[in-house]
């Protein structure tokens, strides 16, 4: 346990700030399963829709450094692969 008050309140920031990255990242993985969902559905406009969604919240979390900015680029690819061999 932190001793110093300093201490104590930068565990704080951590506790909120951990709550927060795990929200986005929660967010982020949940619109990739979409974008999926809707291809696998085969339906079309959906999956644009989604993909859009997905490809906003990627960036975000790149922003963020939640991800690498190459890690975002690389599933934005892969989804907008998926979705335009449809």
């Amino acid at each position: 346990m932190p001793n110093t008050a300093s201490a104590k309140k930068r565990l704080r920031q951590n506790e909120k700030l951990r709550a927060h990255n795990r929200s986005m990242r929660s967010r982020m993985r949940t619109q990739i399963r979409r974008v999926r969902e809707a291809v696998a559905e085969g339906d079309s406009d959906k999956a644009q829709t989604e993909f859009r969604l997905a490809a906003k919240r990627l960036d975000q979390a790149a922003a963020k450094n939640l991800i690498h900015k190459n890690k975002a680029s690389r599933s934005k690819s892969r989804l907008s692969y998926l979705v335009k061999s449809m």
